[in-house]
């Protein structure tokens, strides 16, 4: 057997420590220089809504900042889950990035076989804004607190119906929720998206609605309905005399609806952190900020370690009152 002498062994480890630097060096050259290329910005829902709104302002701001291109690509589809999807099984170099909603930690509950794990296949970035839903009811109802309303519905079972912006959505999920707590009798009424929603309730079709403000936000002032209460966990800024469910006595409503950057899951820590460290500083511009508040949004901008544990909770949150209504979408 041939020896080996202990320079040999030496020249022989040295060889392979500089073999695996030389490997990772690439990685930690790209890391360093990231971004060098321009940012996909995926927005699974159609143009011309709250979540293309927002991903096309912050990403004008993000291009700025990270002077490289990014661009927005919508892939809207089976309630985001093609969009997500995209993302999910992107290669994770920071150059694939997704604005999600809050679907994504109601949908795991909801369908059966996603394509995709939203705790395992996505890492947060950034929370960039809090939306909460509005119930409201007809103008011409005879009811000016949520108790009357409660009360109406119990002496008059079968009668009333509620309209949400689609099956299996928060909306859906507040109005079985609501059903539950206070045992009453509600027809839920599903339409397709926030506009045809409010749409119908400005046109007199609807009892009652719960409806995301940034679809009622232009209508606030309407004498076609009556707002008796909002979800979340804190009451809104444009409705500061509006009361929470919580504040009425009504668990489960505290989840706030969000909107979030996501990237793959592997995507390492240091480019999380820049495109994290960005997106907080451009939720700070008044522009920014004040596009988002006149969208009866609450603007954010946290970390991704807050944002992650804001992704925890509300999966389980979720789970528990989707659980609970009995809601599945297949």
């Amino acid at each position: 057997m041939k020896r080996i002498s202990r320079r040999g062994l030496m020249a022989t480890m040295l060889g392979v420590c500089f073999a695996a630097l030389s490997l990772h060096a690439p990685i930690a050259q790209a890391q360093n220089q990231y971004p060098n290329q321009a940012i996909r910005v995926v927005i699974p829902y159609p143009p011309g809504g709250g979540t293309d709104t927002i991903g096309r302002l912050i990403g004008v701001e993000l291009s700025k900042e990270l002077d490289t291109m990014v661009w927005a690509d919508n892939k809207p589809g089976a309630s985001g889950t093609i969009g997500n999807n995209i993302v999910a099984k992107a290669d994770p170099d920071g150059y694939t990035v997704l604005l999600g909603i809050t679907a994504l930690v109601q949908a795991p509950w909801l369908y059966k076989n996603l394509p995709y794990d939203v705790s395992t296949d996505l890492k947060p970035v950034s929370q960039v804004a809090r939306s909460s839903d509005v119930f409201v009811v007809k103008s011409d109802l005879p009811v000016n607190t949520m108790a009357e309303f409660i009360d109406l519905v119990k002496k008059n079972p079968g009668k009333y119906s509620y309209g949400s912006y689609g099956n299996g959505t928060s909306s859906h999920i507040h109005g079985e929720q609501f059903k539950l707590i206070n045992q009453i009798d509600l027809m839920h009424v599903p339409y397709r998206g926030s506009g045809p929603e409010v749409a119908a309730m400005l046109g007199g079709e609807l009892t009652a609605a719960f409806i995301d403000i940034t679809a009622i936000s232009p209508h606030l002032k309407s004498d076609k309905f009556k707002i008796l209460g909002v979800t979340g966990a804190e009451r809104l800024r444009s409705l500061p005399e509006t009361q929470t469910f919580k504040e009425m006595g009504m668990d489960g409503f505290e989840s706030n609806g969000w909107f979030g950057f996501f990237v793959p899951a592997k995507t390492p820590d240091a480019v999380v952190n820049v495109l994290s460290d960005k997106i907080q500083k451009i939720m700070q511009l008044p522009h920014v900020n004040g596009r988002l508040t006149d969208m009866g949004l609450r603007p954010v901008g946290n970390s991704a370690s807050e944002f992650t544990q804001i992704i925890q909770r509300d999966l389980a949150n979720y789970g528990k009152t989707i659980e609970a209504t009995k809601i599945k979408i297949d």
